[in-house]
This record gives C-alpha cells, structure tokens and sequence, in this order.
C-alpha cells in the first residue's frame, strides 16, 4: 500500500530543493521579469507540452490570458496543442515532432516567448519548437527535471526543477508556472499600470 505520508514529504522536499537553490530562484526572477516585458510590448507567451506537460501548457495559458488574483486585461497566452485538428493533421502529414515548430513559425515573432514543458527535458516536438522559437529570436523557456535533458542548452531560462520523479516535477511545474503569473500580473496592473 502506498505510504501518504511519504509521498507528500517527497513532494514538500522537492519544494525545500527549489526554496534552497538561489541559482533557481534567481532564474526564476529574470523569467518572470522577461514575461513582464514582453507583454509590455503587447507580445505573447506560447507553452507546449505533451500529456501532463500539455495539461500543465494549457492551464497555464489560461492563468494568463484570464485572470490570476485579481480582474484586470488579458494577457496574450495561449497552448499551442488545443487544435485537435490541427494536430492530428500535421502529427499524420509531417510527423509528430513537427506540431509545434509548425506553430512556432507561423505564430512567433522576435522577442514573444515560447515555454517548453518536458519532465525529461528530451521530448523531441517540444525540442524543435525551441530550436524553431531560437531561429526567430524568440525568448525560450524550459519547465523540466533536474537534468533539463536535449532542452538544457535550448533555453535562455531554463527552470529545471531538482528531481527525476515526473509526478513531483510536474507539482513544482504548476508552482513555478502559478509563480511566474502572480509576478507578471502585479507588475503589470498592482500599480494601476
């Protein structure tokens, strides 16, 4: 029988591990402070993931592009796996790893900001997306495990979180992404900006 208890400590000591890491926490500022940025300039956030990553990717969008703590404007933030039709037709006509860079291409412009959701950091689709959102001068982020895998050297912050346990890095995934929209959303519209 599972021990509750226990995988509640584990969850709460990954947590401790990101708390502890000032290298995590600084990056997790200079993430934050770039998402501000860029919808100052009225640009985009686009996340991309596969399963729970995906579900993590759309949850996300819809902290900001709806409402976080408070009422106020949306900010441009979307999921690029919603289009089912879209991604089963370029999944079958091209291939699996092409559904996002696809996106990327006809959607990113120079200084938006592409998120990559991957526990592995080596889901090849999520891996293109960046290479792609690189090619156009596009901001990247990773949301990935401790080692940050193929994703590492693809991102310009890069989040990765102190564990290879998928459901713990997936808990810690929402914390950092709940985070980084509480960041974005006070410094936009706490001072009535």
């Amino acid at each position: 029988m599972i021990d509750l208890s226990r995988r509640i400590r584990e969850s709460i000591a990954v947590k401790q591990g990101i708390l502890d890491s000032a290298e995590l926490l600084e990056t997790l500022r200079h993430t934050a402070e770039a998402m501000t940025r860029c919808m100052e300039k009225r640009g985009q956030i686009l996340f991309c993931g596969n399963g729970g990553s995906a579900a993590d990717a759309q949850h996300l969008a819809a902290e900001f592009s709806g409402r976080f703590y408070f009422d106020r404007e949306p900010l441009n933030a979307e999921a690029l796996h919603v289009n089912t039709s879209y991604l089963t037709a370029v999944g079958n006509d091209y291939s699996y790893d092409e559904v996002y860079a696809r996106l990327v291409r006809a959607k990113g412009k120079p200084e938006d900001i592409l998120v990559g959701i991957s526990t592995s950091g080596n889901s090849g689709n999520v891996v293109k997306a960046l290479d792609t959102a690189q090619e156009l001068g596009m901001i990247t982020v990773g949301l990935t495990g401790a080692s940050g895998g193929a994703m590492r050297d693809r991102c310009d912050y890069l989040l990765n979180v102190p564990s290879s346990d998928t459901p713990r890095i997936q808990e810690s995934h929402i914390l950092l992404g709940h985070l980084l929209c509480e960041w974005t959303e006070e410094a936009l519209f706490k001072a009535g900006r």
